[in-house]
């Protein structure tokens, strides 16, 4: 008998991508964002969520995928790894879902770039794969620009007061 497991799934350029719903913390429709400056390129921003300031990472430029165009707005996924929260946006919602684990392969080796990197594994579903996103990896921004994410959000966080101590 096969052992199963419930995936968080969204939709990102066409692909499926699944997280594992224990990392997932609410889906939200498209919120207001104020814009950082000099942030990463995949911040897209900070949200708001009930008093928590929360980094928006725009998945599909984490994943260096075009940028989103037209009216269509993104779908906030807020999910926590490590005592961190962050929202990815992606271009649609979809189900949670019981994937077996009879059907998990790792990912090929022959990703490559950041697809190699974020991507951990895959499951095969009757119509379509379903790429499996290492949380830990994609919030953590410091590859890309040698600030993590964390000390993003702890900067932006703390008030500034001018010259007053």
């Amino acid at each position: 008998m096969s052992t199963s497991r419930q995936v968080c799934t969204f939709i990102l350029d066409g692909y499926l991508i699944g997280l594992n719903t224990q990392d997932v913390r609410e889906v939200l429709r498209s919120q207001d964002m104020t814009r950082v400056p000099l942030a990463p390129t995949a911040v897209s921003g900070l949200i708001n969520l009930r008093g928590e300031i929360v980094i928006a990472i725009d998945l599909r430029l984490r994943l260096e995928l075009d940028p989103r165009t037209g009216d269509h707005l993104p779908m906030n996924v807020v999910v926590t790894n490590n005592g961190v929260t962050v929202s990815l946006l992606v271009d649609e919602i979809g189900d949670v879902i019981d994937v077996s684990e009879d059907t998990y392969e790792p990912a090929p080796e022959h990703l490559e770039g950041v697809w190699h990197d974020l991507i951990y594994g895959t499951y095969k579903l009757e119509d379509r794969l379903l790429l499996m996103l290492d949380l830990a990896e994609t919030i953590d921004l410091a590859d890309t620009t040698g600030r993590e994410t964390t000390a993003v959000a702890n900067t932006i966080a703390q008030p500034h007061c001018g010259d007053n101590p």
